[in-house]
Protein backbone atom coordinates (compact mmCIF):
# COMPACT_ATOMS: atom_id res chain seq x y z
CA UNK A 1 0.00 0.00 0.00
CA UNK A 2 1.53 3.59 -1.15
CA UNK A 3 -0.47 5.30 1.11
CA UNK A 4 0.98 3.19 4.25
CA UNK A 5 3.40 6.99 5.58
CA UNK A 6 -0.09 9.18 5.26
CA UNK A 7 -1.95 6.27 7.12
CA UNK A 8 0.92 6.31 9.66
CA UNK A 9 1.10 10.09 9.71
CA UNK A 10 -2.48 10.46 10.54
CA UNK A 11 -2.35 8.18 13.44
CA UNK A 12 0.46 10.25 14.83
CA UNK A 13 -1.96 13.22 14.33
CA UNK A 14 -4.41 11.27 16.31
CA UNK A 15 -2.56 10.43 19.09
CA UNK A 16 -0.85 13.38 19.30
CA UNK A 17 -4.02 15.01 19.84
CA UNK A 18 -4.15 12.06 23.12
CA UNK A 19 -1.40 13.51 24.54
CA UNK A 20 0.95 11.25 23.21
CA UNK A 21 3.63 13.49 22.01
CA UNK A 22 6.38 15.55 23.62
CA UNK A 23 6.70 15.98 26.87
CA UNK A 24 5.18 12.76 27.38
CA UNK A 25 6.73 10.77 24.84
CA UNK A 26 9.80 11.97 24.02
CA UNK A 27 10.58 12.82 19.79
CA UNK A 28 12.89 9.53 19.61
CA UNK A 29 9.88 7.41 20.41
CA UNK A 30 7.07 8.65 18.46
CA UNK A 31 9.67 8.29 15.63
CA UNK A 32 10.54 4.89 16.56
CA UNK A 33 6.53 4.10 16.95
CA UNK A 34 6.02 5.39 13.66
CA UNK A 35 8.12 3.00 11.79
CA UNK A 36 7.00 -0.10 14.04
CA UNK A 37 3.47 1.02 12.71
CA UNK A 38 4.08 1.08 9.14
CA UNK A 39 5.90 -1.97 9.25
CA UNK A 40 2.84 -3.64 11.27
CA UNK A 41 0.45 -2.49 8.27
CA UNK A 42 2.50 -3.67 5.89
CA UNK A 43 2.82 -6.84 7.37
CA UNK A 44 -1.00 -7.43 7.91
CA UNK A 45 -2.54 -5.41 5.30
CA UNK A 46 -5.26 -7.79 3.82
CA UNK A 47 -4.99 -10.51 6.06
CA UNK A 48 -6.18 -9.20 9.69
CA UNK A 49 -6.32 -5.55 8.38
CA UNK A 50 -7.92 -3.40 6.31
CA UNK A 51 -7.74 0.80 6.36
CA UNK A 52 -9.62 3.05 4.90
CA UNK A 53 -9.15 6.59 3.28
CA UNK A 54 -10.05 9.60 2.34
CA UNK A 55 -7.97 11.98 -0.27
CA UNK A 56 -7.59 15.29 -0.27
CA UNK A 57 -9.51 16.68 -3.38
CA UNK A 58 -7.09 18.56 -5.02
CA UNK A 59 -3.83 16.59 -3.80
CA UNK A 60 -4.13 13.15 -4.92
CA UNK A 61 -2.16 10.69 -2.61
CA UNK A 62 -2.23 13.18 0.54
CA UNK A 63 -5.03 11.86 2.75
CA UNK A 64 -7.18 14.21 4.73
CA UNK A 65 -8.54 10.93 7.19
CA UNK A 66 -8.15 7.59 7.90
CA UNK A 67 -9.30 4.36 10.31
CA UNK A 68 -7.92 1.20 10.51
CA UNK A 69 -9.91 -2.33 10.98
CA UNK A 70 -8.75 -5.14 12.64
CA UNK A 71 -9.50 -8.40 13.33
CA UNK A 72 -8.89 -10.52 16.55
CA UNK A 73 -10.16 -13.75 17.40
CA UNK A 74 -10.92 -14.40 20.86
CA UNK A 75 -12.84 -17.63 22.72
CA UNK A 76 -16.77 -17.65 21.57
CA UNK A 77 -19.16 -16.56 24.34
CA UNK A 78 -23.02 -17.23 24.69
CA UNK A 79 -24.11 -14.28 22.92
CA UNK A 80 -21.52 -14.24 20.36
CA UNK A 81 -20.09 -17.95 19.27
CA UNK A 82 -18.33 -16.19 16.38
CA UNK A 83 -14.02 -16.39 17.35
CA UNK A 84 -13.76 -13.18 15.23
CA UNK A 85 -14.13 -9.57 16.63
CA UNK A 86 -13.61 -6.45 15.43
CA UNK A 87 -11.74 -3.21 16.35
CA UNK A 88 -11.82 0.10 14.86
CA UNK A 89 -8.44 2.16 15.46
CA UNK A 90 -6.60 4.73 14.46
CA UNK A 91 -9.44 6.86 13.52
CA UNK A 92 -8.06 10.38 12.52
CA UNK A 93 -8.50 13.23 9.86
CA UNK A 94 -6.22 16.19 9.65
CA UNK A 95 -7.46 19.55 11.58
CA UNK A 96 -8.03 21.67 8.50
CA UNK A 97 -10.32 19.00 7.03
CA UNK A 98 -12.57 18.18 9.67
CA UNK A 99 -16.24 18.33 10.03
CA UNK A 100 -16.71 17.57 6.16
CA UNK A 101 -17.69 14.05 6.74
CA UNK A 102 -14.73 12.54 6.27
CA UNK A 103 -14.47 11.03 9.35
CA UNK A 104 -17.82 9.48 8.78
CA UNK A 105 -17.25 8.00 4.84
CA UNK A 106 -14.31 6.47 6.54
CA UNK A 107 -16.09 4.61 9.51
CA UNK A 108 -19.16 3.40 7.21
CA UNK A 109 -16.03 1.95 4.71
CA UNK A 110 -14.66 0.21 7.28
CA UNK A 111 -18.03 -0.83 9.14
CA UNK A 112 -19.10 -2.46 5.56
CA UNK A 113 -15.69 -4.11 5.40
CA UNK A 114 -16.93 -6.25 8.68
CA UNK A 115 -20.48 -6.99 7.41
CA UNK A 116 -18.87 -8.66 4.14
CA UNK A 117 -16.75 -10.43 6.26
CA UNK A 118 -19.40 -11.49 8.49
CA UNK A 119 -17.88 -9.85 11.96
CA UNK A 120 -20.84 -8.76 13.61
CA UNK A 121 -18.99 -7.06 16.92
CA UNK A 122 -16.91 -4.39 16.38
CA UNK A 123 -15.65 -2.61 19.11
CA UNK A 124 -13.39 1.19 19.74
CA UNK A 125 -12.12 3.15 22.05
CA UNK A 126 -13.18 6.68 21.64
CA UNK A 127 -12.05 10.25 22.41
CA UNK A 128 -14.56 12.43 23.81
CA UNK A 129 -14.39 14.68 20.22
CA UNK A 130 -15.02 10.94 18.61
CA UNK A 131 -17.68 9.97 20.55
CA UNK A 132 -20.67 11.53 19.20
CA UNK A 133 -19.86 10.23 15.26
CA UNK A 134 -19.26 6.90 17.17
CA UNK A 135 -22.65 7.40 19.11
CA UNK A 136 -24.45 8.60 15.85
CA UNK A 137 -23.57 5.08 13.95
CA UNK A 138 -24.92 3.05 16.56
CA UNK A 139 -22.04 2.47 18.94
CA UNK A 140 -22.75 2.48 22.39
CA UNK A 141 -21.57 0.91 26.01
CA UNK A 142 -23.56 -2.49 25.34
CA UNK A 143 -25.79 -3.81 28.19
CA UNK A 144 -23.46 -6.77 29.12
CA UNK A 145 -20.45 -6.03 31.50
CA UNK A 146 -18.24 -3.16 31.65
CA UNK A 147 -16.03 -2.90 29.15
CA UNK A 148 -12.43 -1.98 31.41
CA UNK A 149 -8.52 -1.67 30.49
CA UNK A 150 -5.18 -1.89 32.54
CA UNK A 151 -2.77 -0.13 31.11
CA UNK A 152 0.74 0.63 32.79
CA UNK A 153 1.05 4.10 30.96
CA UNK A 154 -1.95 5.36 32.39
CA UNK A 155 -2.96 4.59 35.77
CA UNK A 156 -6.63 4.57 37.33
CA UNK A 157 -7.61 7.90 38.93
CA UNK A 158 -7.38 7.38 43.04
CA UNK A 159 -9.98 5.13 44.26
CA UNK A 160 -12.70 6.94 46.40
CA UNK A 161 -16.43 8.15 46.13
CA UNK A 162 -17.21 9.08 42.85
CA UNK A 163 -13.66 7.96 41.17
CA UNK A 164 -14.24 5.64 38.05
CA UNK A 165 -13.98 2.19 39.05
CA UNK A 166 -14.06 3.24 43.21
CA UNK A 167 -16.68 2.55 45.24
CA UNK A 168 -17.74 4.16 48.35
CA UNK A 169 -16.10 2.76 51.98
Amino acid sequence: MADVGEVVRLAGVMYRSLGAGPPAVPEERFAAWAADAAAEVRRRLGRDLVVAVCEEPDRPGRLVACGAGNVAVRLPNAWHVDHRVGYVQWMSTDPAHRRRGYARAVLRRLMAWYQAEGIGVVELHASSEGAPLYRSEGFWGGSTGLAMRYRPWDPPPAAGPGAAGGSPA
